[in-house]
């Protein structure tokens, strides 16, 4: 393993270990096995090492998470189900990437007041949004790529919140199943899924 994946592990140890804040060079540097120089000569910054770290974990997520659902677009059911199916494997996951949860909503706070931050994080949200896309699209909206952005986008919305709920007060955040009814009531109108004209999301 050469100095910089040693940097991006150690970063992503340090991140997920003491947060974006308060993670030194000299913490990084440390759990490499590296000098500080390593990083300026294959970052340029501390600050672009532990963005390149959090973006290297995110697209790792979203690897894991389309291999995981990768089942659910072939299933025998309707759309709804199948996004209730996705969205039920993507809570289950918080807990075990808890820790990258929780830098990531660090670094969302951050980022107002460090551009550069900000400006990674964008980028990052945007090839999220794409990924988001691709697994749900093929869920909900196969072959409409105009219809699988907006589900992409509606999707990360969704997940972005769901975290922060999650991160504070987990016993009350939403389950797919509760997430999946609400967006039924909503399509329905004020009568609901069944209601008088009303006709639920993934309705035939």
């Amino acid at each position: 393993m050469g100095n910089r994946e040693k940097l991006l592990l150690a970063a992503r140890e340090c991140l997920e270990r003491k947060g974006y804040t308060r993670t030194t060079a000299r913490d990084v540097t440390q759990a490499a096995g590296t000098s500080l120089a390593a990083i300026g000569y294959h970052f340029g910054s501390t600050e672009a090492l532990l963005n390149a770290a959090l973006h290297q974990a995110m697209e790792e997520w979203g690897a894991r998470l389309e291999r995981t659902v990768g089942d659910v677009a072939g299933r025998p059911s309707s759309p709804i189900e199948r996004f209730e199916l996705v969205w039920a494997r993507i809570v289950a996951s918080f807990e075990d990437d808890r820790a990258l949860w929780t830098v990531l909503s660090e670094m969302m706070v951050q980022a107002q007041h460090v551009p550069d931050l900000r400006e990674a994080l964008t980028a990052s949200m945007a090839e999220g949004r794409a990924g988001l896309a691709e697994i749900f699209g093929d869920v909900v909206a196969p072959g409409d790529p105009a219809n699988a952005r907006l589900v992409g986008a509606l999707c990360q919305t969704l997940l972005t919140g769901l975290v922060m709920h999650w991160l504070i007060d987990p016993e009350r955040a939403p389950a797919s199943n509760e997430i999946t009814e609400a967006l039924r009531l909503l399509a329905g109108g004020p009568g609901g899924p069944s209601g008088p004209g009303g006709r639920g999301l993934g309705s035939a």
